[in-house]
């Protein structure tokens, strides 16, 4: 694109309503914003977009690159948080600031491919029905990167994009439309995980959802918060029953509920293996936190709408009484783990 184009971009973007908000959540991330950032403004698409980034209290050189970038670039806006309060809250602080009919998000440590916004915007104005687009996603590791393989698919109902969310057949990095978006903001049940909450609200309230061929390249990081050893993980039953209750609010069917219920047990079980396998690593505070978010969580599953197929496969018995589950546990990581299933 040449320069002159680019300028002319840039002075419409903020005379125009935008037609795509970017949402971007930033904090600590001076090592690789460049990188983020350049990757928005090289963007093939014309009509103009808006770039909303929000600092989630900095302490490194963020604020500064951000502050740059916003004095040369007049579609990118900064908004600075005094105290971090993680990402779902600083990506809410941008929403009420966007303007696009439909919005995306882009993480700091992330980049999209040069056409990932046109291709996701082809596909949503394809059909006046069309909610969500999922891109394709490249997980990228230091040494190397992996395209998720996504089930073949062109358009799913909202409801099938759901239920297949749940076990992460489809992912949830995608452009929705920005009514849905404002109706359902991020869920801040917990600095983590109920991230994914948002997501399949998201799915679950379009009519259809569609993906397309622009690529979001997903930085993976092993010291990353999701995959490090922390208290943290028992935040996950948590954002589990926020999703439940927003199941329960919203009036799905019974069915959509079973099924959310099922997969509500399955994490329990999950989570007790973190649990079990390493919780010495835990500080005896958190240990205690934990076995008493298990304990809740386990009492509080609807065990009725659990499947005959789960409940009776040992390992995943609710049992009658809580230190009977216990026990069951025990032994079946204890088993697990003598044939080095513990992972």
């Amino acid at each position: 694109m040449e320069r002159n184009e680019r300028e002319d971009i840039k002075s419409n973007a903020m005379m125009s309503d935008p037609k795509v908000t970017v949402l971007m959540a930033v904090y600590n991330a001076a090592d690789y914003l460049n990188e983020s950032i350049d990757s928005l403004l090289r963007q093939t698409m014309v009509e103009p977009f808006q770039i909303v980034c929000v600092d989630d209290g900095s302490t490194d050189t963020s604020l500064s690159i951000l502050h740059d970038y916003e004095r040369k670039d007049r579609r990118i806006e900064v908004i600075h948080l005094d105290k971090n309060s993680g990402q779902a809250h600083a990506r809410n602080v941008g929403l009420k600031q966007a303007r696009g009919q439909y919005i995306c998000m882009l993480d700091a440590d992330d980049w999209f491919s040069d056409d990932a916004l046109q291709k996701a915007v082809e596909v949503m104005e394809s059909r006046d029905d069309m909610d969500s687009v999922l891109f394709e996603v490249s997980n990228e590791w230091p040494s190397h990167a992996e395209i998720y393989a996504l089930p073949p698919f062109v358009t799913l109902t909202g409801d099938e994009a759901f239920r297949m969310s749940l076990t992460w057949k489809i992912h949830g990095l995608y452009m929705v439309r920005a009514s849905i978006h404002q109706l359902y903001p991020y869920d801040e049940t917990c600095l983590l995980y109920s991230d994914d909450n948002t997501t399949r609200v998201h799915y679950l309230s379009s009519r259809v959802v569609g993906r397309c061929t622009g690529i979001y390249h997903y930085r993976q990081h092993q010291s990353s918060a999701t995959h490090s050893l922390s208290v943290r993980r028992f935040d996950y039953l948590r954002a589990n029953e926020s999703m439940k209750r927003q199941l329960v609010e919203a009036h799905v069917t019974e069915d959509v509920i079973k099924i959310y219920e099922n997969h509500r047990w399955l994490n329990l079980i999950d989570v007790y293996m973190f649990y079990f396998v390493h919780g010495h690593q835990l500080k005896r505070s958190e240990r205690l936190y934990g076995r008493g978010e298990l304990h809740r969580v386990w009492k509080n599953i609807d065990r009725s709408l659990l499947s005959k197929n789960a409940i009776h496969k040992f390992g995943y018995m609710p049992m009658p009484v809580w230190w009977l589950f216990r026990v069951q546990e025990w032994v079946y990581f204890s088993l697990r783990g003598l044939l080095g299933r513990n992972n």
